[in-house]
């Protein structure tokens, strides 16, 4: 097939232990999914069903060092909890679809979020940006093991900013993707930021971060 010019490169993560990647389609996350996150937020959690918001999966990038976007005098960290999907989503049985998990980072463009929440308009400019969703390497579902209490932290220059469990998230894993998948048809390559505990703030130039979970390789982020 022509084209007009060459198309951008596919997204994709490293997968541990293998050769091969994992090429990645969509980035869906769910808002709110931590109570004290959006309490400090000045928001409630709609306990009704989860929410969500996308990225583009050519916004994804690794670990590294990677710039701070423009037209922003307020940008925040979000640690994250990610999964990836290794086939269809069965409403039966969600988890079975799950190839693995990783950390991520969610960064966000506080000021612009703020503005567009004021006047009821969408949040793309503030979570939709280049080099927004910072993710490390997956680990299979089978050598993570069992969804539980796994700790999940966010350091700013070795100092603890947020920390939250597993077994905090408002929706479960399993819930957001069964969810989910009546109002997409999740495929596989599909990545899904599954909220962030309470401690989100700002960053700027210089800062380094540092996303973990326990059973999972961390993810790091300079900003320049």
């Amino acid at each position: 097939m022509d084209y007009l010019f060459d198309p951008r490169p596919q997204p994709s993560l490293p997968v541990r232990g293998a050769a091969a990647r994992f090429p990645v389609g969509r980035i869906f996350c769910v808002g709110r999914n931590y109570a004290a996150h959006a309490a400090e937020m000045g928001n409630e959690v709609d306990r009704e069903a989860p929410f969500y918001f996308t990225k583009s999966a050519h916004h994804l990038v690794g670990p590294g060092s990677h710039p701070v976007p423009p037209r922003t005098g307020d940008y925040h960290h979000e640690v994250e909890f990610v999964l990836a999907l290794g086939r269809a989503v069965d409403p039966a049985d969600p988890m079975a679809s799950v190839l693995g998990y990783a950390v991520g980072l969610d960064m966000t463009r506080r000021d612009l979020q703020a503005a567009a929440k004021a006047k009821g308009r969408p949040w793309s400019t503030a979570k939709d940006v280049e080099a927004s969703a910072v993710i490390g390497p997956l680990t299979r579902a089978e050598d993570f093991g069992a969804l539980a209490d796994q700790r999940l932290t966010l350091s700013v220059n070795g100092t603890l900013r947020q920390e939250g469990r597993l077994s905090e998230m408002v929706w479960s894993v399993p819930e957001v993707l069964a969810d989910l998948a009546t109002l997409y048809t999740l495929a596989p390559g599909d990545l899904v930021m599954t909220g962030t505990p309470s401690g989100v703030g700002p960053v700027g130039r210089g800062d380094v971060l540092e996303g973990t979970c326990e059973g999972l390789d961390p993810v790091a982020l300079t900003l320049t």
